[in-house]
């Protein structure tokens, strides 16, 4: 039985439309109608009811009952790939999101893994805040995404990949005391900082909300290495993660602020949607998760 066919079922049954599911194979509309017809014509059955318009495609009761079979069918062929170990057969495309904190650790580690272990896949890269990125995971836009994650929905897994804790930073050109500093003596700077829908940047605005006296105010960047770049250059304070400020931390250009009270460590998860099965996120995510990990362990070797 032709395994596009049977895939592309399952996509349009999950998506509930041939566009987006000619979207999500990289394919055309009538390819993704000619594969469904195929399917129907190997069956002899009716899979779903094309009403037309803008109303979604439904499976048709024969198709609610074989759609189970068909996953299982699927499931079982990645799982022979696994054990008879043929990644290097996977092609197509696998659309990656990635946080920036990422991007500016062990990202290029994990890229050059997943293109030997699948070298004939492609990447489509997007770099945003995880906001944007769990809701590329929840409708399907994205294939696999490494952010802050968990994300909290019922049909998308998560996997811990790694923490990264955050410092206090500025310019030795601000002169700031050394000693430990209320969050009240920043507020006579700028706080450069995430993005305003990050989880981050919630967290630091509430803390500062709290507080007496005049209000802090915030350069919200989604671009960590803006952040970084503007501390240096005596803008303000950041709070940025410790693995992005070790060279500037070493060379002079920033220093760390003792406080009393510093940001939660950031926690980065890859995440996917397993409804449908989506066999090239579930090897990435393992190879994600290799990656981290190896990064985890030099860093600690480094810090011994």
């Amino acid at each position: 039985m032709n395994y596009k066919r049977l895939e592309t079922f399952v996509w349009v049954a999950s998506l509930g439309n041939f566009r987006k599911a000619a979207e999500r194979l990289h394919t055309t509309q009538p390819a993704i109608s000619a594969r469904i017809s195929g399917l129907e014509s190997e069956l002899g059955v009716k899979l779903f009811e094309r009403e037309g318009g803008s109303s979604p495609i439904t499976l048709t009761s024969k198709g609610k009952e074989l759609l189970p079979y068909i996953e299982k069918i699927l499931y079982q062929t990645e799982q022979l790939r696994k054990r008879a170990g043929v990644s290097n057969t996977y092609t197509g495309v696998l659309r990656l999101g990635v946080s920036e904190t990422i991007v500016n650790t062990w990202l290029p580690d994990f890229l050059t893994r997943l293109h030997t272990d699948m070298p004939n896949l492609d990447v489509e890269m997007t770099v945003d805040i995880t906001t944007n990125l769990a809701l590329g995971i929840k409708d399907r836009t994205l294939d696999l995404a490494l952010l802050m994650g968990p994300i909290p929905e019922p049909n998308i897994v998560n996997h811990e990949l790694c923490t990264f804790a955050l410092s206090w930073v500025a310019s030795p050109r601000l002169a700031l005391p050394n000693r430990l500093l209320y969050l009240e003596e920043l507020t006579k700077w700028p706080i450069i900082t995430y993005a305003r829908a990050t989880s981050p940047y919630i967290e630091i605005n509430q803390k500062f909300r709290e507080l007496d006296g005049p209000p802090a105010h915030f350069f919200a960047s989604s671009s960590l290495a803006a952040c970084r770049s503007l501390a240096i250059d005596a803008v303000g304070i950041s709070t940025l993660p410790n693995v992005m400020i070790r060279k500037e931390l070493a060379a002079g250009s920033l220093q760390t602020i003792r406080s009393v009270w510093t940001p939660s460590d950031l926690t980065f998860t890859a995440s996917y949607s397993d409804d449908p099965f989506n066999p090239l996120a579930e090897v990435a995510t393992n190879i994600a998760v290799a990656s981290a990990q190896a990064y985890t362990d030099n860093q600690d070797d480094q810090l011994a």
